[in-house]
């Protein structure tokens, strides 16, 4: 296992998932654009967006591909955590960032299966945020599990922030492959792409929290209800189209990933 865990094909792997993470972020940028127009047959989530896709000619194939790609970016993580691919060690600090990569891996796997979900025609026709969290609120320590959930998204909106404002990204790019204009904007939008995973990841945290804490499944937003309130906010048509850039710049950073990030 940990042989195939080294082998080139993961190295593909993750390199295709990139690239389908391009896909999905552009997507979710588009329906950033959206939302301020407050178009009625626009997307009102990711799920939404791919059906969309699907219907287009080719799109079902087009769909296949990216859950393709997402799968062989959560194969790549989850041999990041369990078969330490990075020689991350034992240390504290080394099994955060290996637990990290398993949240990952197992979170894109759900993406992965969402998108051929939408091929196959199974599962939810509409996502609903408060029904899903009034269902684990029902759960046994339901009320922490969501709680946990906000903060997992707090988190990620933070290290987020993180990387935008140190643009520590770059250490994984093989920057000295890029020509000095080319590396120049890959750095520009890896720092607006982060910043706006950043802000999005962050309303879905608060979000999820309050619901929590106030017992109150109709406080937990996903994508769309983030998005909403923020064009909801002063000046926040101005803001969710930056956002909206912002992820579509992430979106081009993916794919500078997909052929230039050491994995």
């Amino acid at each position: 296992m940990g042989e195939l865990a080294d082998s080139h094909w993961v190295d593909r792997a993750a390199r295709v998932g990139y690239a389908a993470k391009g896909v999905v972020y552009a997507l979710i940028g588009v329906i950033a654009i959206q939302v301020p127009l407050d178009l009625e047959d626009a997307p009102k989530d990711r799920q939404g967006a791919l059906r969309v896709v699907a219907q287009q000619p080719l799109g079902e194939v087009l769909l296949l591909a990216v859950a393709a790609g997402l799968a062989g970016y959560a194969l790549w993580r989850l041999s990041q955590a369990i078969f330490d691919r990075d020689d991350e060690g034992d240390g504290l600090k080394a099994l955060g960032k290996r637990a990290g990569y398993l949240a990952r891996g197992v979170l894109y796997g759900f993406f992965a299966f969402g998108a051929f979900a939408v091929v196959a025609g199974i599962g939810s026709k509409s996502g609903d945020e408060s029904q899903d969290t009034a269902r684990v609120l029902e759960l046994p320590l339901g009320r922490w599990l969501v709680f946990a959930g906000g903060l997992g998204f707090l988190g990620a909106g933070l290290y987020n922030g993180y990387r935008s404002l140190t643009a520590d990204f770059r250490k994984h790019l093989r920057e000295y492959e890029l020509g000095p204009n080319v590396r120049q904007w890959a750095i520009v939008v890896g720092v607006v792409g982060h910043a706006a995973r950043a802000v999005v990841f962050g309303l879905i945290g608060i979000f999820l929290c309050k619901a929590a804490l106030e017992y109150d499944p109709d406080e937990a937003k996903g994508l769309d209800g983030a998005l909403r309130t923020l064009a909801d906010a002063p000046y926040g048509d101005a803001a969710l189209l930056a956002v909206a850039a912002g992820l579509i710049a992430y979106a081009a950073f993916c794919f500078v990933q997909a052929r230039y990030r050491e994995v």
